[in-house]
C-alpha cells in the first residue's frame, strides 16, 4: 500500500483535543502529523473564550501536571483570572480565566510549531485506512494518503455538522467552516454506533454600542491563580467583565416566538447540554424565574467583540437583535455575530478502552466531542490521554490509564466508557467520589510522577515539582510541631483576637482548624526561615491537607478494601460465555464493555453482586493456575 507520507501518529482535528494529542505524541518521540481543515484556526475557541471553571479548572491543572500545554497557553493569554468558590471548601475551589481569543489561537500554534517531531498538514480527512483490524492511515479529500500505526480522531462538532439559525440550516463544522460529512459516513460504514448531539453559542456584541454603566462590574482577582505549575505570576493586564440580567419582557417575547426556534419546531433532533441551556430552554423550563443572569465578557484586548454568556440561542438573527435590545444596557447594542445551534455526530464512548483506543480497531483512538463530551477542558484532557496512548501503542509500551480516585481525568474517562452518554457530558466536582483528595492544587502531587515516567515532564519542571513537594512537607511538619504556649507573647493577643481560651498550648495546625483563623494569620506566626521560603499558596495547600487529612485517610482505607482485586487483569480473549453461573444478560454486558481489569468489571452498570463474585472466583483460579 503506497502513501504520500508516513508518520507514527496522525491526529485528525486541531481543536483543544487535537492540540493536546499532537503535542503529547510528538514529545514522546513519535513522528506526528496534525491534520486540520484550516491551519489558521488551530486552537480556535468556537464558543466562550474561557478556560477553567468548577471541576474544569481541575482538569486543566491535571493536564499541566502530566505535561499538557493548555495551562501554559492560557497563562500567557488570559485577560481575566478568577478563583471560583473562594467562600467554599478548598476541594471545590477552581481557577477560571477569560482568554484573548485571537492571542490564545496564535500562542497555541506557536507552541505546536516549536514542538520537535510535530508536522502540521492542512486538509480534510475523508476516510480511514484499515488493514487486518488495525488502522494504518488516512485518506484526504485532495486524494493524499498518509500512513500511520496510530490515529486519533478529534473532530469536535465537524462530524456531519448542521448549523441552525431560526428556520435556516446549513452544513458546517462551525460558523464559516465545512462539515466533515465523508468521515462521518466512513465511521458508520465501519460499524461504529453513532448518535446525535447538539450545542450552541450566543450572539457576540459590539462593545462600543453597550451602555457599560448599566451593568455590575466583575473584577479580576488581585492575585491571579495560574493554571500551570510552571507559571510564577500572571504578567499581562487584566480586564473587567460585567453582569446583567434578562427581564420578563424578554421572556415574553421569546415565548411568543418559540415557533421560530428549531429547538421547539422539531428541526433539531440532537440532545443539548443540560447544564448550558439555550435562553429558549431557560425561559420554558424555568418559567417561574423573572430574570436570568448574563455575563458580558470581552474577547480580547485588541477587539471590541463581547461574548454574551448566558444567552445561547438558535432563534432567527433578526429576532436575536430585537431581544438583545430589550435587555437593560443593551438598548443600542449591535450584534457582530448571531448565535446559532449546531448538531453533530458522536460515537458511543462505550466503544473505547480506558486508554481511549477503540475496541473495533487497534491503533485507533477517539478524543473530545466525538465521545459525547462538551467543553474545551473535557476535550483537552481526552486529547492528552489519547495522544499519549497512541504514541505508546506505536512504541510497543504499556498504555497510561488513570483511575477515578487519582484524577478528574480518570473520573471523566471512566464515566464515558462505562456509562456512555445520553446528553453532552460535562465534568462536575460532584461526579468524583473522592473529590476531597482531588483538589486543583494537588494535581502535581498526584500526576506529575506519571508525566515524568512517560517522558513528558522535563528536568526543569521535575526539579520545580520536587522543590514544591519538599517545601510543602517542611511546611506541614512546621505547622504540626510549632507550638504556642500560654507564656508566649503571641498567645495572649491571639486569645483576645479569637475570644477564646486556647488552653496551655496550641500547635499552628490546631489553631488553623479553628473558625475565623485566616491563612495570613498563620503565616505571621510561622518561623522566619519557613516564612521566607514558602508562599501563601504553599501555606494554603498545606492547611487544606491538614483540614482534609482525616477524610483522606478514611477514603484510602475504604479504597484499599474496595479495590483490593481491581488490578486483576482479564485476558483479551477471555470467554465469558464459558463461565457457568453468568446469566445471558451479564455476558452481554461484559462482552459489550470488554473490560481489561476487574476494577472495570465492577463499574459496568447493571452488574450484580452474584455475577461479580462468580467472575472474581474464576479470575483468582486462573491466576493461581498460571
Amino acid at each position: 500500500m503506497s502513501f504520500d507520507e508516513i508518520f507514527d501518529v496522525i491526529i485528525i482535528g486541531a481543536g483543544h483535543a487535537g492540540c493536546e494529542a499532537a503535542s503529547a505524541a510528538a514529545r514522546l518521540g513519535a513522528e506526528t502529523a496534525l491534520v486540520t481543515i484550516n491551519l489558521d484556526l488551530i486552537g480556535q475557541m468556537s464558543c466562550n473564550p474561557a478556560i477553567g471553571g468548577i471541576a474544569k479548572g481541575h482538569l486543566v491543572r491535571e493536564m499541566d501536571a502530566l505535561g499538557g500545554v493548555m495551562g501554559r497557553v492560557i497563562d500567557r493569554t488570559g485577560i481575566q483570572f478568577r478563583l471560583l468558590n473562594r467562600s467554599r471548601g478548598p476541594a471545590v475551589q477552581a481557577p477560571r480565566a477569560q482568554a484573548d481569543r485571537s492571542l490564545y489561537r496564535t500562542e497555541m500554534r506557536r507552541t505546536l510549531e516549536a514542538t520537535t517531531n510535530l508536522h502540521l498538514r492542512q486538509g480534510m480527512v475523508v476516510d480511514l485506512i484499515i488493514k487486518n483490524g488495525q488502522v494504518c492511515g488516512v485518506e484526504l479529500q485532495d486524494t493524499r494518503r498518509l500512513g500511520a500505526k496510530g490515529v486519533v480522531i478529534a473532530t469536535g462538532t465537524f462530524l456531519n455538522g448542521l448549523i441552525h439559525t431560526g428556520r435556516r440550516t446549513h452544513t458546517a463544522g462551525r460558523a464559516g467552516e465545512p462539515a466533515s460529512i465523508e468521515l462521518a459516513e466512513s465511521l458508520k460504514r465501519l460499524g461504529f454506533p453513532v448518535g446525535r448531539l447538539k450545542t450552541g453559542t450566543p450572539p457576540r456584541l459590539d462593545g462600543r454600542t453597550i451602555d457599560w454603566d448599566a451593568f455590575e462590574p466583575q473584577y479580576a482577582d488581585e492575585r491571579p491563580v495560574p493554571f500551570s505549575f510552571a507559571t510564577d505570576r500572571i504578567e499581562q493586564p487584566q480586564v473587567t467583565c460585567h453582569i446583567g440580567y434578562t427581564t420578563n419582557a424578554v421572556h415574553d417575547a421569546i415565548r411568543a416566538n418559540l415557533h421560530e426556534s428549531p429547538l421547539y419546531s422539531g428541526k433539531i433532533k440532537g440532545i443539548g447540554p443540560r447544564y448550558c441551556p439555550s435562553i429558549e430552554d431557560k425561559v420554558v423550563k424555568f418559567a417561574e424565574k423573572d430574570r436570568h443572569q448574563l455575563f458580558l465578557e470581552p474577547e480580547g484586548h485588541t477587539t471590541n467583540e463581547v461574548y454574551l454568556n448566558g444567552f445561547s440561542t438558535s432563534l432567527p438573527a433578526e429576532l436575536q437583535q430585537e431581544l438583545v435590545r430589550m435587555i437593560p444596557g443593551l438598548e443600542e447594542a449591535r450584534i457582530i455575530r448571531p448565535g446559532y445551534a449546531i448538531e453533530y455526530d458522536f460515537v458511543d464512548p462505550r466503544e473505547l478502552t480506558p486508554s481511549l483506543e477503540t475496541v473495533r480497531f487497534r491503533g485507533l483512538f477517539h478524543a473530545g466531542q466525538i465521545n459525547g463530551t462538551t467543553g474545551y477542558e473535557e476535550a483537552g484532557c481526552q486529547g492528552l490521554i489519547a495522544g499519549i496512548n497512541a504514541a505508546l501503542f506505536v512504541q510497543g509500551r504499556e498504555p497510561l490509564r488513570l483511575r477515578r480516585e487519582e484524577s478528574y481525568i480518570g473520573v471523566l474517562i471512566d464515566d464515558l466508557i462505562t456509562h456512555g452518554v445520553d446528553e453532552p457530558y460535562r465534568i462536575f466536582t460532584s461526579r468524583a467520589e473522592y473529590r476531597l483528595a482531588l483538589r486543583y492544587d494537588t494535581a502535581d502531587a498526584r500526576l506529575t510522577p506519571h508525566g515524568r515516567e512517560l517522558g513528558l515532564v522535563g528536568d526543569s519542571d521535575w526539579d520545580r515539582f520536587n522543590h514544591r513537594r519538599d517545601r510543602l512537607a517542611r511546611l506541614r511538619e512546621t505547622l504540626e510541631n510549632t507550638r504556642l504556649k500560654r507564656s508566649d507573647a503571641a498567645y495572649s493577643s491571639l486569645s483576645r483576637i479569637l475570644g477564646v481560651d486556647l488552653g496551655e498550648s496550641v500547635t499552628l495546625a490546631q489553631l488553623a482548624l479553628r473558625p475565623n483563623v485566616r491563612p495570613d494569620l498563620i503565616e505571621r506566626l510561622l518561623p522566619a526561615e519557613i516564612r521566607a521560603e514558602a508562599s501563601l499558596d504553599d501555606l494554603q495547600s498545606a492547611l487544606a491537607d491538614l483540614l482534609y487529612s482525616g477524610y483522606i485517610d478514611s477514603h484510602k482505607a475504604t479504597l484499599d478494601r474496595l479495590h483490593q482485586h481491581d488490578s486483576l487483569r482479564l485476558p483479551p480473549d477471555f470467554d465469558f460465555r464459558a463461565i457457568s453461573g453468568l446469566s445471558h444478560e451479564m455476558v452481554e454486558r461484559l462482552e459489550r464493555a470488554r473490560p481489561q481489569t476487574f476494577g472495570h468489571v465492577r463499574r459496568i452498570p447493571g452488574m450484580t453482586p452474584a455475577a461479580l463474585s462468580t467472575l472474581l472466583v474464576q479470575l483468582n483460579l486462573r491466576q493461581r493456575a498460571a
